[in-house]
């Protein structure tokens, strides 16, 4: 009896001994499960995240030169032709903004410029009358007008991102919707002049769109990469011979968002038979971008 108690006694022995390990192994199967399920949501989030839409908007000011050459009707007689940067003194009103979205490598942009510039010009002779120089004893009183606005917008697609840098690359299209007045009157001897009156105005509208591409990013500066050097750059044609825009400067980034200072170049080169002749905007640029 005392051995078969004993045997049933290391019988129950193993018996426990098995269910502990038992018990053990479901114990360390469901701390793994739980882990594992845990991590789940964190992978999936990830994911998530990466295939979410991240928006970036900015609000800037800029101020730029303008200068341009354009041929003007004068009613019954041949056109005028003057010089914006001549006359254009200063920048009555502009808005300016662009947003644009990314999901995973492919994005969204648009960008709109609305600028009205006016300026006046007493007794110049910086113009011509059918291509002609007005004589010696004749000069004008200008005043000149010019409402522009100009729209970009496209796709992007990543070109490439490391710590030190981002390129995306720009395609799609922009609108130049531009209307310059031009009154003038002539003092002098006008007796030998084609002209219809000795004062008058003209006006000529123009509506272009081409097709551009290019590319945009960031080269971060430090360690932190909180300066950036900020760069855009694209070329088009369609209803313009050519279009250029370059963008570059210096930025800072904060949680919110980052603050930039660049200088910004537009410039048009129009048909020989267009009225607007050629357009080109420079200057600083001061804005604001926020991401969410």
């Amino acid at each position: 009896m005392q051995t078969i108690a004993n045997s049933t006694c290391n019988l129950t022995l193993m018996e426990i001994q098995m269910m502990n390990f038992c018990t053990s192994s479901r114990t360390a199967t469901a701390l793994l499960t739980a882990a594992l399920a845990g991590l789940t949501p964190i992978t999936s989030q990830a994911q998530t995240t990466g295939d979410q839409w991240q928006w970036d908007m900015s609000i800037y000011g800029w101020l730029p030169g303008i200068s341009g050459m354009t041929s003007l009707p004068s009613g019954s007689g041949p056109n005028i032709d003057v010089s914006a940067d001549q006359v254009i003194d200063s920048l009555k009103m502009a808005f300016m903004g662009n947003i644009s979205a990314k999901k995973g490598k492919w994005g969204l942009a648009t960008d709109v410029v609305y600028s009205d510039f006016s300026g006046s010009q007493q007794g110049s002779r910086d113009l011509t009358i059918g291509q002609q120089g007005l004589p010696a004893n004749v000069s004008a009183d200008l005043s000149l007008d010019i409402k522009t606005m100009v729209w970009s917008m496209g796709g992007t697609y990543e070109l490439g991102k490391t710590q030190g840098y981002t390129a995306d690359l720009v395609f799609g299209a922009r609108m130049l919707d531009v209307k310059q007045t031009l009154d003038w009157s002539f003092n002098g001897d006008i007796a030998g002049l084609p002209l219809p009156g000795r004062s008058g105005s003209g006006e000529v509208n123009a509506k272009n769109w081409d097709a551009i591409i290019g590319v945009r990013g960031a080269v971060n500066l430090g360690s932190e990469n909180k300066w950036f050097i900020p760069y855009y750059l694209d070329a088009g044609t369609g209803d313009s011979d050519l279009t250029l825009q370059a963008n570059v400067g210096i930025g800072y980034r904060y949680k919110w968002g980052a603050l930039v200072a660049t200088w910004r170049y537009l410039d048009y080169e129009m048909p020989s038979d267009a009225p607007i002749q050629s357009m080109t905007l420079s200057g600083p640029l001061v804005g604001a971008t926020f991401h969410w």
